[in-house]
């Protein structure tokens, strides 16, 4: 893969074998960020599970602390009452029957879908719009659910949804470049401790495989995943 001169100049200032503390590691990715817009911070977690056994699929959920960092566009399948609390928290899209049409016709300007249950018959049909984008409802997410309002006003303050790749990676955006030093680390140990948390009973061996953080246009930084761990356990005890 071609890389731009940026991103081989900052690959040739740190040892990128090396495994560094959550700390250094998020230092790092912040002195190497270069481009002109403020980018975005991954965290990808490399997970000990077989994501092809539908019971070592991990997916969920997680509320950010320090928040995403961009404006959550929030689309909602709804009718009635429901559709008018959505509406009331800041759903940016709000419709039944409408709305299934406007997707069925191309409409995908929102970030994440919320639906009540009683429409999901019909939200059903769009499974192959939103299915490979990652939009599809699901009860295992908090998308489907009669709690509209709070599903909204949680998702617009900074709660993102996670799912294992056909690898076992895990990627969760955590924050951007302008945000400061604690607040990438609040939320890295927030991912962390959702994904210990939602660690499948029939994964066998280690977890967490490997870890890295990177911005947008940056190189992946190795974070050691006992660190991972070690910060996370010390934070829950302080």
């Amino acid at each position: 893969m071609h890389r731009g001169k940026r991103y081989r100049q900052a690959a040739e200032r740190f040892d990128r074998n090396a495994l560094y503390p959550p700390g250094d590691a998020i230092d790092l990715v912040k002195a190497l960020a270069a481009a002109r817009f403020d980018e975005t911070v991954e965290l990808a977690v490399r997970l000990g599970v077989d994501p092809r056994k539908q019971d070592q699929v991990v997916r969920g959920t997680v509320s950010l602390p320090a928040g995403t960092g961009r404006e959550t566009r929030v689309a909602v399948f709804a009718a009635g009452e429901a559709a008018a609390e959505a509406r009331e928290a800041g759903a940016d899209v709000v419709g039944a029957d409408d709305l299934v049409a406007r997707v069925e016709g191309g409409f995908l300007d929102f970030d994440v879908a919320i639906a009540t249950p009683d429409l999901m018959a019909q939200v059903g049909r769009l499974g192959r719009i939103l299915g490979p984008r990652g939009l599809m409802p699901n009860p295992r997410t908090g998308t489907v659910t009669t709690d509209v309002g709070r599903a909204v006003r949680e998702f617009k303050a900074g709660r993102v949804e996670y799912r294992t790749d056909k690898v076992g990676n895990v990627h969760v955006p955590i924050g951007k470049i302008s945000f400061e030093r604690e607040q990438l680390l609040e939320n890295f140990h927030a991912v962390i401790e959702e994904l210990v948390r939602a660690k499948p009973a029939s994964a066998k061996g280690r977890y967490l495989r490997a870890v890295t953080v990177a911005s947008t246009m940056g190189p992946g930084v190795r974070v050691d995943p006992a660190k991972a761990r070690e910060a996370l356990e010390l934070a829950a005890t302080a």
